[in-house]
C-alpha cells in the first residue's frame, strides 16, 4: 500500500515592493566616512533603496500585497488572515498588520505581527502551516516588511551602510500536489539578544529626550559577534530542514539565504557545499531588508522562470533574538 503523502501547505502568489529612491555606496561616501569599495568588500552591498519620510512599515505592506495578490489571481476578499513579519512597526500598537488590513479593505479577518528578527518570514511560514493544516484559516497573506532606514543610526558608518526599506508577500493555501513545503526547523536564544537590538523606545527603556540623546532609538550591532554566530547556525538551520525532509545537500536546486552580509552568505553556500549559482544573491540591490529578503528572493526566481515543477528550494535566516530558522520546499 503506497504510503499516503504528507499534507503540505503551498506558495499560490508571490510578490515585492520597494521604494524608488536609491542610496549607492557613492552617496553614503558623502554622509560618513567610508568608501564604495570598503563596503562592497565587506558587505557585496552596491546599493539600498530608502522609502519616503511620509511612508511606514505598513505602505511598503500594503504595496506588496496588492502585486501578490495579482499575481494570484485573487481579490483582497479571498484572504482570511494577515500575518505581517517585521521588526520596524508602524507603532508598538495596533500591529503593523492591523494597519495593512485597514489599508487594504480586509474587513474584519484577524491580522497580526511577528517580531522574530531576520527570520520573521520563515517563523511566519512554519505558523502559516498549522493554522492551514489545522483547518483554521484557507488562505494567508503573508508579508515581510521593513523599514530599516528609520531606524538606523546614519552617523554610524559600521550600520548606515547595511540596511534598506522593502517588503515582500506570498500567498499560502494547502497544497493539492506534490508541491509545497517539506519539513522546517526553527530555533532561538535569547541570552544573545543584546549582539543585535533597537534598545530604545519600549518598557525596558522608554522615549525619553535622554533616551534619544543616547541613541538608543537606533539599531544597535556588534557586527563580529552577529557574523560568527549567523554562519554557524544558518548552517545548522539548512542541514536539519533537509534531514528532516529526507534529502541531500546535493538535492538543493537553490539556497535562498537570508541577505545579511556576502561573507555570511558565502560561508553558509561552502557549508553546503553548493557551487555558487545555486545560492541567489540580491544583496547588491537592497542590501539588508530584513523579513523581506527571502520572499523578495523568492519572487525574482519566480519570475525568472527559474522555478520549475519539482524545483527544490532551502530558504535559511538568522536574526535578531537571536532567531534562526530553515525550511525546505518542493517548487
Amino acid at each position: 500500500m503506497k504510503k499516503a503523502e504528507k499534507r503540505k501547505i503551498k506558495i499560490t502568489g508571490t510578490g515585492f515592493y520597494a521604494p524608488d529612491k536609491v542610496l549607492t555606496n557613492f552617496d553614503l561616501e558623502k554622509m560618513v566616512d567610508t568608501t564604495d569599495e570598503w563596503i562592497i568588500s565587506r558587505t557585496g552591498i552596491r546599493e539600498r533603496r530608502v522609502g519616503s519620510e511620509d511612508q511606514a512599515t505598513s505602505d511598503l505592506a500594503v504595496e506588496a500585497a496588492h502585486i501578490t495578490l495579482k499575481n494570484a489571481g485573487l481579490k483582497v476578499k479571498d484572504i482570511d488572515l494577515i500575518i505581517v513579519a517585521t521588526s520596524t512597526p508602524d507603532t508598538i500598537f495596533p500591529s503593523t498588520a492591523c494597519w495593512v488590513q485597514s489599508k487594504l479593505g480586509a474587513d474584519h479577518i484577524p491580522a497580526f505581527d511577528i517580531s522574530a528578527g531576520c527570520t520573521g518570514f520563515i517563523y511566519g511560514m512554519i505558523l502559516a502551516e498549522g493554522l492551514i493544516l489545522s483547518g483554521i484559516n484557507k488562505r494567508i497573506l503573508l508579508i515581510g516588511s521593513e523599514f530599516l532606514t528609520k531606524v538606523t543610526n546614519w552617523k554610524d558608518r559600521n550600520t548606515c551602510v547595511l540596511f534598506g526599506d522593502a517588503a515582500g508577500a506570498v500567498v499560502l493555501e494547502e497544497s493539492r500536489d506534490d508541491s509545497g513545503m517539506l519539513s522546517s526547523y526553527w530555533k532561538a536564544d535569547g541570552k544573545l539578544g543584546d549582539l543585535l537590538s533597537l534598545p530604545g523606545g519600549g518598557t525596558r527603556i522608554p522615549a525619553t529626550a535622554q533616551m534619544i540623546a543616547q541613541d538608543l532609538h537606533y539599531l544597535q550591532m556588534k557586527g563580529n559577534e552577529v557574523f560568527k554566530h549567523a554562519v554557524k547556525r544558518m548552517g545548522e538551520a539548512a542541514i536539519a530542514t533537509l534531514k528532516k525532509a529526507g534529502l541531500e545537500k546535493e538535492d538543493i536546486d537553490y539556497l535562498i539565504p537570508h541577505q545579511a552580509n556576502i561573507r555570511i552568505i558565502d560561508a553558509t553556500g561552502r557549508r553546503l557545499k553548493l557551487p555558487p549559482e545555486k545560492v541567489y544573491i540580491n544583496i547588491h540591490k537592497y542590501g539588508n531588508v530584513s523579513v523581506a529578503t527571502i520572499p523578495i528572493a523568492l519572487h525574482e526566481l519566480n519570475e525568472s522562470g527559474k522555478l520549475n515543477d519539482g524545483t527544490i528550494i532551502v530558504m535559511d535566516a538568522f536574526g535578531a533574538g537571536f532567531t534562526w530558522a530553515a525550511l525546505t520546499y518542493r517548487w
